[in-house]
């Protein structure tokens, strides 16, 4: 692809790929065919329920079940796949279908997208998450619908099973039980419900690791030890991310009598289920407004922290985290080196930690102070949709749908950002392709 005489960066494609998916889906959304009363959709509709789509986010302005037609809701699962599996490996998965051969420039633009560590292998690892994603949604619909088949028929049960495994997967958490449960319901019916539940909840931790993580457990099994870093230390932190708020949504939140959850299962369906879902899937199966305001703070929280590189989840990202605390425990070690499960992280990936997260703090604080002057919502309100927004995973306090088209805009952007990746994007921004030569002098300063 050329600019001019210019050749755009594989950053630069991604952003455009994505904008191209996003315009073109919110085009289609406003034919009369997409809305339930066939008249189609306003653009400014449109656009956030396609940014949400393909950014996999799950905010929205208009209840999916009921406002968009099965051909509008089809249009919508579709941009979720796309953007779940990323612009990137969807193109080049087509072309391998098509017998073409994969170049060098593609193969760079996969890492890119991927977050893969190195070219050698990407076309094999292409083929492997395509045939993975597939494999896994299948399953999921299969499970889903053993319960909507009997509740909702066979065709709109199995059409269920496999919009929800889709959604699931790609940590979308768009759902379309609106027209059975009453607007923006989401997962409310299930709240107790072990299949539903935990089916959804796998499919959303399973396609939140990563996909480097899975060839990881597909080719060296149960043998932690040897796995790559990023795998370790996404799993181990994923691990403590789901244990930890678990237990303490399950003792302090979920034993309020106002939640009406007496049995012990129950409370741990509906605990684990509301720690899952923020990282970052957007369903949810207990009404939020009901939660207190430090369970609030904790799914906000997990929001802004996610999934793990090279997933179908946003956020920052489960190895900025740990590369962090680990950062911060070689620092009361007085160690030089920041060390992680027996291998040493090198200085440049902190500077890209750093970086990463004080974007994401920084726009987190900006759009919520933004919203809360604009819409004169409560801080809280604020914060919860914007880290909503940025780590692209769809849970509201309920104000997505009244909020003004200055708010939308700003979400909007957010949602792309959580999606495309805070580096990703300055990079394609500065068209900064390769590190300035040379070094300045040193000098030592006092922090802290």
């Amino acid at each position: 692809m050329f600019l001019g005489k210019r050749k755009l960066l594989p950053g630069q494609i991604i952003i455009v790929g994505f904008a191209a998916v996003i315009l073109i889906g919110a085009l289609i959304l406003t034919l009369p065919f997409a809305t339930a009363d066939g008249k189609g959709a306003s653009f400014s509709d449109a656009i956030f329920t396609t940014t949400s789509a393909v950014c996999v986010t799950g905010l929205v302005v208009q209840d999916t079940g009921t406002y968009w037609s099965t051909a509008g809701q089809a249009v919508i699962i579709a941009l979720i796949q796309i953007g779940g599996m990323g612009v990137v490996t969807v193109a080049l998965g087509l072309s391998m279908l098509a017998g073409r051969r994969i170049g060098l420039s593609q193969r760079s633009l996969m890492q890119e997208s991927l977050s893969a560590p190195q070219v050698g292998g990407i076309v094999r690892m292409t083929g492997f998450i395509i045939r993975g994603t597939i494999t896994i949604e299948l399953i999921g619909a299969f499970l889903l619908s053993l319960r909507f088949v009997p509740q909702f028929g066979f065709i709109r049960g199995v059409w269920y099973g496999l919009f929800h495994s889709i959604s699931a997967f790609c940590n979308a958490g768009f759902d379309i039980l609106g027209g059975h449960y009453g607007e923006y319901c989401s997962l409310t019916a299930y709240e107790t419900d072990p299949l539903v539940s935990f089916t959804i909840a796998s499919l959303i931790i399973i396609g939140g690791i990563g996909f480097y993580v899975w060839d990881d457990i597909r080719r060296k099994r149960a043998d932690f030890k040897i796995y790559r870093l990023q795998s370790k230390m996404a799993l181990s932190t994923t691990a403590m991310l789901l244990i930890i708020p678990t237990v303490f949504l399950f003792f302090y939140e979920f034993s309020d009598a106002k939640w009406g959850l007496t049995e012990g299962f129950g409370r741990l369906t509906a605990s684990f289920f509301q720690t899952v879902t923020p990282r970052t899937a957007g369903f949810n199966t207990v009404d939020l407004t009901m939660l207190t305001e430090p369970s609030v703070y904790l799914l906000t929280a997990l929001m802004l922290i996610g999934g793990s590189p090279g997933s179908t989840a946003g956020g920052f990202k489960t190895t900025t985290l740990a590369s962090i605390i680990f950062c911060i425990r070689s620092v009361l070690r007085k160690s030089s080196d920041i060390q992680c499960f027996g291998r040493r992280i090198g200085g440049d990936i902190l500077r890209h930690t750093l970086t990463i997260f004080s974007l994401y703090i920084f726009l987190f604080f900006l759009g919520s102070f933004a919203i809360c002057c604009l819409e004169g919502v409560t801080m809280t309100e604020a914060f919860f949709e914007t880290a909503s927004a940025i780590g692209t995973v769809g849970l509201t306090l309920g104000i997505t749908p009244g909020l003004g088209q200055v708010s939308r805009a700003i979400l909007i952007a957010l949602m792309f950002f959580g999606r495309v990746g805070g580096l990703t994007l300055l990079y394609a921004l500065s068209g900064m392709s390769a590190p300035a030569p040379g070094q300045l002098p040193r000098e030592e300063i006092s922090v802290g």
